[in-house]
């Protein structure tokens, strides 16, 4: 199949050879043509299937083929979790849209609201939107989405996990309800059906990958060691191949701007990305990771989505998750597009019941093996009969857990972080996840 057979106009399949694309992904091939006909679209994928031409390119399509419009009212919105990910979004859709006169800007938070105001006064055809931002316009009314013709929600589940619905369902009742819906999220959670069956009419369903899946071009390895040991480990695992670009994963904030102190220290090329860093800080950091001036990128889980980084080697897990389905998402980055890639997880004795989550998510064992100079003085606890805190008591504290906290919330809110969920819905939706899911 090619993507001139799915009926793609001659200016988006120019963009697409010019940048090497040849064939469509499964996700591509069947989400264009239904998104082509006009039909809403709920449509789950992995992470690294290339979703997002999936829609970028039907939606430029239907742009370029519609009447001139009469007004610079906005006609397509995008909505995602993060900052990154609305940026990703923004530069698929104007490398894509290379050939047509398509307008578009991102809304995000962390950076004034001065430029963004002026490009919408300008007028835009797409919005690339994080939601507590975009509901910072429509109440300054400098935003008007009246003229709204495709909504797009790309990584549903992720914003419902942030606690993004009670926005979603604000930002949803100022559209027009004559409109094309198009959902991408990597799970058909319950909350997802429930979602789609409110705000879009007759979705037809694609499901390219079964949920929680990971490439099966990943490796998965374990090693096993002492909380107090995994800096030193994480090094020597590092000084393997002091030039491949590896993305560090770590849970906290505090613990990410550590690891970057520490590995400059021992000469590494390292940054952080974390939602406390400015927007143009993350911006740099990542600019610099995706050129090659440093090897290494220490982000929380506010990278685990949104970052395309061709041929990006290896992950590491620095600290393991606190959710199974964010393990996914993180080694999302790496094995993509059919190449070879290496998920590297440390683990400490303490860490041991996230561990039996995370293989029970993937249906599969990891490899665990002990790295010599490194054995933990505790082995992991893999059995299913290996005792849980009881209820109240606190769990041992991994490597830069901070001490009495359940989950932390690493990918920031407000200002400071990427947007603003309803204060108080947050831990409900951290929480809402079926026991078999986790």
């Amino acid at each position: 199949m090619s993507f001139e057979s799915l009926g793609l106009a001659p200016a988006l399949l120019r963009a697409l050879a010019e940048q090497g694309y040849a064939e469509p992904t499964p996700v591509q091939a069947a989400a264009i043509p239904i998104v082509l006909e006009g039909a809403d679209l709920l449509a789950a994928a992995q992470t690294g299937t290339g979703k997002t031409a999936a829609f970028a390119l039907p939606l430029l399509q239907h742009l370029s083929q519609g009447p001139a419009a009469t007004t610079r009212r906005p006609r397509a919105l995008v909505l995602t979790p993060t900052r990154e990910l609305a940026a990703q979004v923004h530069d698929n859709l104007r490398a894509y849209g290379k050939h047509l006169r398509i307008g578009s800007t991102t809304i995000f938070g962390g950076v004034s609201m001065g430029p963004q105001m002026q490009a919408l006064r300008r007028g835009v055809d797409v919005i690339i939107a994080t939601p507590g931002r975009l509901i910072d316009h429509m109440q300054q009314r400098s935003v008007d989405l009246s003229g709204i013709e495709v909504l797009v929600l790309d990584e549903a589940d992720r914003m419902l996990d942030m606690g993004f619905l009670p926005a979603l369902k604000r930002i949803l009742a100022a559209l027009p309800r004559q409109r094309q819906t198009l959902l991408f999220s990597a799970t058909f959670a319950p909350l997802i059906k429930a979602l789609a069956m409110q705000f879009m009419h007759e979705p037809r369903e694609v499901s390219v990958t079964p949920p929680n899946s990971v490439a099966t071009t990943v490796t998965h390895h374990v090693h096993p060691v002492d909380a107090a040991s995994k800096r030193d480990l994480l090094l020597h695992v590092l000084a393997q191949d002091s030039r491949r670009q590896t993305l560090v994963f770590s849970r906290t904030k505090h613990g990410a701007d550590k690891l970057v102190r520490y590995l400059e220290a021992a000469g590494m090329r390292a940054a952080a990305i974390h939602g406390n860093k400015s927007q143009n800080a993350r911006t740099r950091a990542l600019a610099d990771f995706k050129s090659g001036r440093i090897t290494v990128l220490v982000a929380t889980d506010i990278a685990a989505r949104g970052i395309d980084i061709d041929q990006l080697p290896i992950v590491i897990n620095f600290d393991l998750p606190m959710v199974a389905e964010d393990y996914v998402h993180r080694i999302g980055r790496t094995g993509r597009a059919g190449a070879d890639g290496m998920a590297v997880s440390l683990v400490s004795h303490e860490e041991s019941g996230l561990l039996r989550d995370i293989r029970k998510l993937l249906k599969q064992d990891i490899a665990i093996s002990d790295v010599a100079g490194f054995e933990p003085s505790h082995p992991l606890r893999l059995d299913a009969g290996a005792p849980r805190p009881a209820q109240g008591q606190r769990q041992p504290r991994p490597s830069g857990r901070p001490q009495g906290s359940h989950r932390p919330h690493n990918t920031s809110h407000g200002h400071g972080g990427n947007e603003r969920p309803a204060e108080g819905n947050r831990k409900r939706q951290r929480r809402r996840r079926p026991a078999a899911k986790a």
